[in-house]
């Protein structure tokens, strides 16, 4: 039995970047609204906690960016390949047409309790911790609303747009009934902590060795670190027992079998089930899914949040005048959000899946016995180096960068 019920102009679902970003960015242009996140607070191990050059534009472009990089972070200039011992630059953000040539490398519940406190600027501006959305309310085939779980009781929402950015695995997505297309990922991802010293140098990048590849990310004390393996290999590495995956993982960063000691248990090993897909159609009446709720991308060039961002800044341009004038919100109205999205999406899904093919199975299926093993992309790389500014776009701003609207912009910020 519903014990409370609520009323808004925009129920968002899920208090991750996107989620977040959209609360902020409306009700700072006066729109009234209620964010549902499922967990009691952000303190959760997001594992690939990269803020790239076009999200910190975009801080730049509401007034945060000075506040927001006062933060702890470790800041990311260049991407490198090592092969072996030898060092080859991928990608530089030096160039970039942006106010910061950099990924800052922040953990993510930082960020988000960062837009968090500055929507309470904003009276419109709410979110329900410990809240999970469980289903839609309809008014024939129209979204008017959705239910929610909040601490063991059930709770309403009513509102005119109800937007999923629940994640890959949405709820609310599901509830909705639209068709998710379903790309493939050869791949999963383990994920670990490793102690860093000093004496390793702060350059993120990959580590490649012949049937071995490792991503490490700068995180000041340590080396958060991302070991791919073939899709569904984990249980084949268990049977072949932790102390030969401590060796692995110690030979593929090129440090003693000693500083992976921290790997104890095969509980400080985290798995990652790599999906890429995409929904055809993002909205119904009512309802729109943006983020992963809307595409679910692999971890290959760290652009998730990236993405999730420029959907959220998209849906606002659109909506917020809209939203605030309470006039309904047209079929039309949405189609145009996904047109704007879906192209950037499919570039880089498409991307994600070639480099999936050309980098990271020639790199696990490539011989031992291949000492000079260079996957072909890099090659390319080596020989020509001005093509490092496309990757470095790529991920640096995403296949169509997304600016605020002026009249988002131009609303003061207490």
């Amino acid at each position: 039995m519903t014990i409370k019920s609520y009323t808004c102009q925009c129920c968002i679902a899920g208090g991750g970047p996107a989620g977040l970003m959209l609360g902020y960015l409306l009700s700072r242009a006066g729109v009234d609204v209620i964010i549902l996140e499922k967990h009691a607070d952000f303190l959760r191990d997001f594992r690939g906690d990269t803020i790239h050059p076009s999200t910190l534009e975009v801080m730049h472009e509401l007034g945060l960016l000075e506040q927001f990089l006062q933060l702890p972070h470790q800041r990311a200039e260049t991407f490198n390949v090592f092969l072996g011992g030898q060092k080859v630059q991928m990608m530089s953000f030096s160039h970039l047409p942006v106010k910061c040539k950099f990924v800052a490398m922040m953990p993510q519940w930082d960020f988000l309790n960062f837009l968090a406190a500055q929507g309470k600027a904003y009276s419109g501006f709410q979110v329900l911790m410990s809240t999970e959305a469980t289903d839609l309310i309809r008014e024939g085939d129209r979204v008017t609303g959705l239910t929610a779980i909040s601490e063991g009781a059930s709770i309403s929402v009513k509102a005119p747009l109800v937007v999923a950015a629940d994640g890959r695995s949405s709820v609310l997505r599901d509830k909705s009934g639209l068709k998710v297309r379903e790309l493939g990922a050869p791949i999963d991802v383990l994920w670990f902590r490793v102690p860093r010293l000093p004496s390793d140098g702060d350059e993120m990048g990959v580590s490649m060795r012949p049937g071995e590849l490792l991503v490490r990310l700068n995180r000041a004390d340590y080396w958060q670190s991302a070991y791919i393996i073939p899709k569904g290999g984990l249980d084949e590495i268990k049977q072949q027992g932790l102390a030969s995956f401590r060796q692995r993982v110690a030979r593929a960063m090129n440090f003693d079998v000693e500083r992976v000691a921290c790997l104890a248990t095969w509980d400080d090993v985290k798995l990652l089930n790599v999906a890429v897909n995409r929904l055809d159609t993002w909205y119904k009446k009512g309802f729109l899914a943006i983020g992963d709720a809307a595409h679910a991308m692999s971890p290959a060039g760290g652009v998730g949040v990236n993405l999730a961002i420029q959907d959220a800044v998209v849906t606002a341009n659109h909506l917020h005048a809209v939203l605030r004038e309470n006039q309904r919100i047209s079929t039309t109205t949405l189609a145009s959000i996904q047109k704007r999205r879906l192209w950037p999406t499919r570039l880089l899904q498409s991307m994600q899946v070639g480099a999936h093919k050309t980098i990271i199975e020639e790199a696990l299926t490539a011989s031992p016995d291949d000492p000079d093993f260079v996957p072909t992309p890099i090659k390319i790389m080596q020989r020509f180096p001005f093509l490092q500014r496309l990757p470095a776009r790529v991920v640096g701003l995403g296949v169509r960068m997304e600016h605020v609207a002026p009249a988002i912009r131009s609303v003061s910020h207490t």
